[in-house]
């Protein structure tokens, strides 16, 4: 049968695309389903990553930077700027460009490694004789037969009982990346990555934006040094963070032609506040999507809060079917659910596929960008574990002090009995990038001395991650 594979995967977001090639590159007959739709209604695989999350986010932000440095830091380097105007419908228009590369990209791949794409909703029929059959409803509707199943749907933006999306007031993730102007004033309710980061981009653009925080205390999972030193750095560029805040009624407005929305919300001290915008961003969280993937016509489990049940390896409690991303356990992070795409394809090929929870590593792409892994500082404290600490501030780094962003520093957390590197933390300047050595050092178990010893160059902002080492020791080179 044509329709008929070995590995069928029902998503084609990070972990569904990643898993349905690397599973072709191991010899299998592969299949990938996807129902994402571009703006002519044709496939646009990649999932919310590509199409409403990382990749449009990420250009935004550069847009924005690229605005405010022009606006308010150009003149530092003696670039004078007249008549600085944003045009927000190209900005729009080059993030959909950006979006749609990579679209085209993920169909290029699976064309050079023969997987069979399906554009459409996949949906499980029903188990018969140790295969599945599941349906494609899209603009032909097919039926597939595979061996092994790859759940990869992904997640959803958490809605706020009361304050539905309707993505012209009320945004999701998905609304917040198509605003057609920016703002005069923005709120936004959630303090976490996308919140952060989406209030950043209008924020530099002109936007007065209120952030609405319950928890009393901001990035809580973030190291507290970390955290602090980013809230200063928000408050001081404009950002109005308020924390501890209870939500209340949320309304859309009108006066004249005007429309808003209305925030009612107790503030940390209980007293009654009101927040009035012309856009309300609600950030607070995502939650696994199984919509319509017909889980009760072959009994595939879930949890309690709607995630597919899964072991370490990513087995469900059926047979040869697999889950991997956002719809199950753990982080909901693009780059966690590539490496289980990956691990699930090679534990199908009876290999040793590998995902270390413990080294996957977290960013949030503001200014100062945010980046981590491993053990915060508070969460060893928790544990009782004796660890031993060093920073090294950015202010004291020449190529940071050079690039007019000396935001920030670099934190070192070691085993005081072993100096095995337990945790690094980041805020400043290319924080993303710059986690990465921190990463495969904790990889091979490497020591803060390791990262000490190594050869930096010079100047760079790395030498700041050497500086943070050697400060673990008390020591310091001082450049």
């Amino acid at each position: 049968m044509s329709n008929q594979f070995d590995v069928i995967v029902i998503g084609g977001g990070p972990g569904g695309y990643i898993a349905a090639i690397r599973a072709a590159q191991l010899g299998f007959k592969a299949a990938c389903i996807d129902e994402w739709k571009n703006d002519k209604g044709g496939p646009a695989p990649g999932g919310t990553c590509t199409n409403v999350g990382c990749i449009p986010s990420k250009a935004l932000l550069q847009s924005s930077e690229h605005f405010e440095q022009a606006s308010h830091h150009f003149a530092d380097h003696g670039i004078t700027v007249e008549g600085l105007k944003m045009d927000v419908a190209k900005m729009i228009g080059r993030k959909n460009t950006v979006v749609k590369q990579n679209n085209d990209g993920i169909l290029y791949l699976f064309k050079k490694n023969k997987v069979s794409f399906f554009h459409g909703r996949g949906s499980f029929v029903k188990a018969t004789d140790g295969v599945y059959e599941i349906a494609v409803a899209g603009e032909k509707a097919e039926t597939l037969v595979g061996k092994h199943i790859i759940v990869a749907t992904g997640s959803n933006a958490r809605q706020l009982p009361g304050a539905e999306f309707d993505e012209k007031l009320i945004l999701s993730n998905e609304g917040a990346l198509a605003i057609g102007e920016v703002p005069k004033k923005l709120g936004v309710i959630g303090s976490g990555v996308i919140g952060l980061e989406m209030g950043s981009v209008w924020r530099r653009l002109g936007a007065e934006v209120t952030v609405l925080e319950a928890l009393p205390t901001f990035l809580a999972a973030v190291d507290e040094q970390v955290a602090k030193e980013a809230q200063k750095a928000f408050t001081k560029q404009g950002l109005k963070l308020q924390l501890g805040v209870k939500i209340g009624e949320i309304k859309t407005t009108k006066k004249g032609k005007a429309q808003g929305v209305s925030v009612a919300y107790a503030d940390a001290k209980g007293e009654a506040q009101l927040l009035e915008v012309d856009k309300l961003i609600v950030s607070i969280g995502r939650v696994p999507n199984t919509n319509g993937l017909n889980v009760e016509a072959v009994g595939l489990k879930l949890d309690e809060r709607g995630a597919i049940v899964v072991d370490d390896d990513c087995k469900t409690n059926l047979p040869n079917v697999w889950a991997v991303g956002d719809v199950v356990r753990g982080p909901m992070l693009a780059h966690k659910a590539e490496e289980e795409g990956v691990a699930v394809a090679e534990r199908i090929a009876g290999q040793h596929g590998h995902v270390n929870f413990n080294t996957i590593p977290w960013v949030i792409y503001t200014s100062p960008e945010i980046a981590w892994v491993g053990k915060t500082e508070q969460a060893l404290k928790a544990e009782g574990r004796a660890y031993k600490a060093g920073s090294f501030p950015f202010m004291a780094n020449g190529r940071a002090r050079a690039l007019g962003d000396t935001t920030g520093f670099v934190k070192f957390l070691a085993d005081a009995a072993t100096d095995e590197i337990l945790g690094v933390h980041i805020v400043g300047p290319f924080a993303s990038e710059l986690i990465s050595e921190a990463v495969v050092a904790m990889e091979f178990k490497a020591s803060a001395e390791d990262i000490a010893r190594i050869c930096h160059a010079h100047p760079s902002l790395s030498e700041a991650t050497k500086e943070a080492a050697l400060a673990v020791d008390k020591r310091t080179l001082n450049f």
